[in-house]
């Protein structure tokens, strides 16, 4: 009897053992039980895709009223001819002016674009790779929405 009570013992004393001496090695595959006091948990100020201030789009386009209108009242060039259509995205708000970046050219020229509702806008056709930009100004002068991936017509020399 004295063998059983005795074997008892040691084996409710074993898990013990483990919080007085504990295992050096890898942790279990459920990872550690308190969070680790060395990582922030709370999220950073700057979750902003402009970081922490945050920038209207009027802020950022620095072309004048006057400028827009003026271009977009330009009537189209003589001589002028269609160069495709485009589906344009924002361009850098950084590059100031009205211009679209475009492989539709292979040199800066003066041209045109045509958005679907009729809108026309005289601008600098820059030649680029890939998809077309828009800058900021022109995506404002022509109301369009900054988030949109508007079609327009490209007409130039």
């Amino acid at each position: 009897m004295k063998h059983i009570v005795l074997s008892l013992m040691v084996v409710l004393a074993l898990p013990g053992c483990a919080t007085l001496f504990p295992k050096a090695g890898p942790t279990a595959l459920t990872g550690p039980a308190a969070p680790d006091p060395a990582v922030e948990t709370t999220p950073s100020a700057g979750t902003t895709a402009l970081g922490a201030q945050a920038v209207r789009a009027e802020v950022l386009d620095t072309t004048s009223a006057a400028e827009k209108a003026a271009a977009l009242a330009a009537p189209a060039a003589s001589g002028e001819r269609e160069l495709g259509r485009v589906v344009v995205a924002l361009g850098p708000p950084a590059e100031q002016g009205l211009w679209l970046r475009t492989a539709l050219v292979t040199a800066p020229v003066q041209g045109r674009v045509v958005t679907a509702s009729g809108q026309s806008l005289t601008l600098e056709l820059r030649p680029g790779t890939g998809g077309a930009l828009l800058s900021l100004a022109a995506f404002q002068a022509l109301g369009l929405s900054l988030t949109g991936l508007p079609e327009v017509s490209v007409f130039g020399p």
